[in-house]
């Protein structure tokens, strides 16, 4: 499979069927509606695949993205694909970080101490799980802790994930009061959106609807 930024360039591709890029229409699609948010933004991409949204994003603007993938060949993929892009864009580079880890598990791993002595999940992860910045070095729990503008959801649609890393992402204050989450998702099976966000629009794009949800 070719795959190809909007502006032409090409990407690497994940291998054989291990992920769905986001087809080109419903990228431009995205794109346009969140034209006023992306530059300068915060953008955090949950099972970002091959990264392709993401590297659109930086494209776009967006002066950080963090991207979660739990395949560790796919998030090979993505992490290329995400710092070429980034080394294209002049100086200052845009931040780039790339997690191979469950979207669900890394959420969470920011929850407060439970108790006194207690471990933070994160100091549980396996270390590949554990975020560090582009030189590998850990990040401190202030800078691991600011919340996103954007945020793009787009699990494996047969895991029905929309909803609960949108919960997740609630819990623990992922997203900027005034900020965006956006699903892309099944057509024919497009979730509710869970209590305590309101619908900001919802577009269907064939096989593909896109829903973008606020934080009330």
């Amino acid at each position: 499979m070719t795959l190809r930024l909007s502006g032409g360039r090409r990407l690497q591709s994940p291998p054989g069927d291990t992920a769905r890029p986001t087809a080109a229409r419903v990228r431009q699609a995205v794109l346009n509606l969140l034209a006023a948010e992306l530059p300068a933004c915060r953008w955090l991409d949950l099972c970002c695949g091959s990264g392709v949204m993401a590297c659109e994003a930086l494209q776009r603007g967006a002066a950080e993205v963090v991207a979660i993938e739990r395949d560790r060949r796919v998030a090979s993929v993505a992490r290329a694909n995400l710092e070429a892009v980034a080394a294209g864009m002049g100086t200052p580079a845009p931040r780039v970080r790339v997690i191979q880890a469950d979207a669900r598990r890394w959420l969470a791993s920011r929850a407060p101490d439970s108790g006194v002595g207690g471990r933070r999940e994160a100091d549980c992860l396996p270390a590949f799980e554990r975020q560090t910045g582009r030189d590998g070095r850990p990040m401190d729990r202030g800078e691991q802790e600011r919340p996103f503008d954007l945020i793009y959801c787009d699990p494996p649609w047969p895991a029905g994930l929309h909803g609960p890393l949108t919960e997740a992402v609630a819990r623990e204050g992922w997203i900027q009061p005034g900020g965006t989450l956006v699903w892309e998702c099944p057509s024919d099976a497009v979730p509710l959106p869970p209590a305590g966000w309101t619908l900001r629009d919802q577009r269907r794009y064939g096989g593909s609807t896109v829903v973008l949800l606020e934080p009330v």
